[in-house]
């Protein structure tokens, strides 16, 4: 995504290097990794105890094997849905109303000259992100207000996983003049679990039509024609 920054920001350079820390890690993100830590040191918009957190992040990210890197982002963004970057699937889930909210994210980007590149979606936290560096100071604080539950919530789910990306939604909350506190959030379902198929009639044991007490259904299915060859030996036709 393409944004250009016409009057800079006490937390600009911030919220973009926080926007590349939820990015994927690919091999071009890490070789700039000593450039984001010089920044967020250069603007010091964050505390210092804030600061040293990233710090450990950016150094843990830089040190590891790139493969075990970014197979954790994955695992760790794309494979839950506490800690998913997409805003709306904490707001709207699969409902109808994610297409409209979608609709004027969109908006509110493009009426700041901001467009997205194809295959960009405005609600995820790296977009969003993007845009925010672009406002005066006290409109991107309201900003970060406003979603301020979302980032809560997926802070919490990263506490809960003891990941180190915790960091980066503490950080933003500190923007957003919230406290980073853990707040309750459901448990996941296991991956196979949540891909499960729904079982047929809703099982046949305690479940569906198998439920005691209770009028028991059934399906009525027209039988095939009969034909001789059909008819059991010694039965009556």
């Amino acid at each position: 995504m393409s944004f250009f920054n016409t009057s800079p920001t006490t937390a600009t350079k911030t919220l973009r290097v926080l926007a590349h820390l939820l990015s994927y890690p690919d091999a071009e993100l890490r070789a700039h990794l000593p450039e984001l830590k010089a920044a967020l040191y250069d603007e010091r918009a964050l505390s210092g105890a804030r600061l040293a957190e990233l710090d450990a992040l950016i150094t843990r990210l830089s040190r590891r094997r790139p493969l075990d890197v970014e197979a954790d982002h994955v695992e760790l963004f794309d494979r839950g849905r506490g800690t998913a970057l997409h805003l709306f699937e904490h707001v709207h889930g699969d409902s109808r109303d994610r297409g409209p909210a979608m609709v004027d994210l969109c908006q509110t980007y493009e009426a700041a000259g901001l467009f997205l590149a194809p295959g960009e979606l405005p609600d995820h936290l790296t977009v969003v992100l993007q845009y925010a560096s672009t406002q005066p100071p006290a409109q991107a604080k309201a900003f970060l207000g406003e979603i301020a539950h979302i980032l809560q919530v997926i802070f919490s789910a990263l506490l809960r996983r003891e990941a180190a990306h915790a960091c980066v939604l503490a950080a933003l909350l500190d923007l957003a003049g919230e406290k980073a506190q853990a707040v309750a959030v459901p448990p996941e379902p296991e991956l196979d679990e949540s891909w499960a198929e729904p079982m047929a009639f809703d099982g046949c044991s305690t479940q569906g039509q198998a439920r005691p007490g209770q009028p028991q259904p059934i399906q009525i299915v027209r039988a095939p024609v009969r034909t001789a060859s059909h008819v059991m030996p010694g039965a009556s036709t």
